[in-house]
């Protein structure tokens, strides 16, 4: 069957474009689109959606980083990073600024293909999820909840957009309420990876993302409260089960 999510690659390499159309189309995708500049990228954002951009940091016209600043005024679609740099700082400055994933070059475009399919797995099974416990597929702690159907957060009737791996994040601790994880756990479970050192930064940096949308001060949180030593624990404003 014919895949029909729309992926936008941009990279200043044509022989990289190339091959990771080539490798896409073998998964029978058939909507790919290409460029190699920046401004392109941005003018192709502005004017149609895709499921997930695979944005090069080093283009020859603005930085993939600003580049991504600029997308996310736009859109939340997922955006995996690819770069030559691989330090934590790198990582962390990419996630920070509302990236959804990352790999360093030279990489296998099999590895490509399969972290553009977990992000597609991730955001359809947001926006389509298994029959739960409430028909309007929500999950809701009093004032708080969050609507699957529309991948959204609901804060005191406030909608507020997140990107797919806050979205991951966010379901992860409303279907675990009052339990405590590790930073590795966490990594582990909503990664779907196995952590590395560094990754607890990562995990403390999303959530430190989250809590600006969840918290009325964000600087003494009280539903996504850190254990120090331990780990972290969501505390729901109405205790018990998701509604």
């Amino acid at each position: 069957m014919l895949k029909q999510e729309r992926i936008l690659l941009v990279d200043d390499e044509e022989g990289i474009l190339t091959l990771l159309e080539i490798t896409l189309k073998k998964e029978r995708y058939i909507h790919i689109t290409t460029c190699t500049s920046g401004q392109k990228a941005l003018d192709l954002v502005r004017d149609h959606v895709y499921d997930v951009i695979l944005l090069d940091v080093m283009l020859p016209d603005i930085s993939g980083l600003e580049l991504c600043k600029q997308i996310r005024n736009l859109t939340n679609t997922p955006i995996i990073f690819v770069t030559a740099c691989s330090s934590d700082f790198d990582k962390l400055i990419g996630f920070g600024i509302g990236g959804d994933d990352y790999i360093t070059k030279p990489f296998n475009p099999l590895e490509i293909v399969a972290r553009i399919q977990a992000l597609l797995r991730r955001q359809n099974s947001l926006r389509h999820p298994h029959p739960d416990k409430n028909e309007k597929n929500e999950l809701r702690f009093g004032p708080v909840a969050l609507l699957l159907d529309h991948a959204t957060l609901v804060v005191n009737e406030h909608h507020l957009e997140c990107t797919a791996k806050e979205l991951d994040l966010l379901l992860f601790f409303f279907k675990n309420p009052n339990r405590i994880f590790t930073s590795s756990q966490i990594y582990e479970l909503v990664w779907k990876e196995l952590p590395q050192y560094g990754e607890e930064k990562t995990v403390a940096m999303h959530i430190s993302k989250i809590r600006k949308k969840l918290e009325s001060n964000p600087k003494s949180p009280e539903m996504i409260i850190n254990l120090k030593g331990i780990g972290y624990k969501f505390v729901p404003p109405f205790h018990g089960e998701p509604q």
